[in-house]
């Protein structure tokens, strides 16, 4: 087993590895728009992985996951070779590919934010003109006579323990 810290550096180190390779080396068109955005190395430094997001050529385009999964795949042990000539380790490490969901989920929470806001907005709107139900001040008012004979029946009765 190695230390958890010497994992997380070279699984820096493998990611920072990977992205430059796919940039500047591998010419495949499918891997344009692949940026690596996190990378996990196991605790025994066999296995890697990295995780990916893709980008479409436009804001209007969708990206094309299966695209960057292929090209990935393909170029798998070029960069399992790249990682190990650079790394100088004695078991270079596996490499797999993981689609990083983390952006899909930060828009979907924007969105369901985006949705409260307006719901809230909206509920502000409608509260704005409202009215409390019932009269102003919803607590009865006694008369003078009320307090009267209320204090004349505390007055009546004893509740001393000493009876």
């Amino acid at each position: 087993m190695a230390d958890p810290a010497r994992a997380k550096r070279l699984a820096k180190r493998i990611s920072t590895i990977v992205a430059s390779a796919i940039e500047y080396e591998i010419k495949d068109p499918r891997l344009a728009g692949v940026t690596i955005t996190d990378a996990k190395v196991t605790n025994d430094l066999h296995d890697a992985t990295l995780y990916y997001t893709v980008l479409g050529r436009s804001l209007d385009e969708e990206p094309d996951y299966e695209g960057a999964a292929a090209g990935l795949e393909k170029a798998k042990g070029v960069l399992r070779t790249k990682v190990g000539a650079s790394l100088g380790v004695r078991f270079t490490p596996t490499l797999a590919f993981a689609r990083d969901t983390v952006p899909d989920t930060a828009h979907r929470m924007e969105a369901l934010l985006a949705k409260a806001r307006a719901a809230d907005e909206d509920l502000a709107r409608v509260r704005q003109g409202a009215r409390h139900a019932g009269e102003a001040d919803p607590y009865r008012v006694t008369g003078a006579e009320d307090e009267a004979s209320g204090d004349a029946e505390d007055e009546g009765g004893s509740n001393s323990l000493d009876d």
